[in-house]
């Protein structure tokens, strides 16, 4: 049986629906402190009963942009990417994504996954911004955003929590008129 589906292509990556049965690498995942710290989820405790009945719940729902980021070589899933908060009047969406294992960072796949997805947010959901909120010291994610033309119109201080300090939050975007593809 086929696991993933390639939704979105790439050149080492592409991006699949949401199969509910990686609940179990996923609860790991989210409740391993090194990937949820830069996704400010540190404070939540994920059980495999809560994350299966989010993935079938975000699966069904036909109108969902969130996927599994998947590696080419051996279908292997690496993370989570997708669009929330998408506003159909202003054509608005703010993005989320993590890789999952320490020895799969740093290699260009969140890069060229946040690629795959601003081109198919602005090519075929028609977004005129996409958005997303960074913990400052996230210094590798900053990289990767601005890799694939984010650019920083904000900052919010103060707001995060991060082992009992208080970190700012930057306020990233991405407009249609600066993609190359639109």
């Amino acid at each position: 049986m086929q696991k993933y589906f390639e939704k979105i292509p790439g050149e080492r990556i592409y991006l699949s629906p949401l199969n509910a049965d990686d609940a179990e690498l996923y609860t790991k995942w989210l409740n391993d402190i090194e990937v949820t710290r830069w996704l400010t989820q540190t404070h939540r405790i994920i059980s495999l009963l809560s994350e299966r009945e989010w993935l079938e719940n975000t699966a069904k729902q036909g109108d969902n942009h969130q996927f599994a980021i998947v590696l080419r070589e051996g279908n292997r899933l690496l993370g989570n990417i997708g669009l929330t908060n998408i506003h159909s009047v202003y054509r608005t969406a703010t993005f989320g994504m993590f890789i999952g294992e320490a020895e799969d960072r740093s290699k260009g796949y969140g890069t060229e996954a946040l690629k795959l997805l601003v081109d198919y947010g602005f090519r075929w959901l028609g977004l005129r911004n996409i958005d997303l909120d960074v913990h400052a010291e996230n210094v590798r994610g900053i990289r990767c955003y601005e890799k694939v033309g984010f650019r920083e119109y904000g900052r919010r201080t103060s707001a995060l929590l991060s082992d009992g300090i208080w970190h700012d939050c930057v306020k990233m975007e991405i407009l249609a008129e600066n993609w190359p593809n639109t």
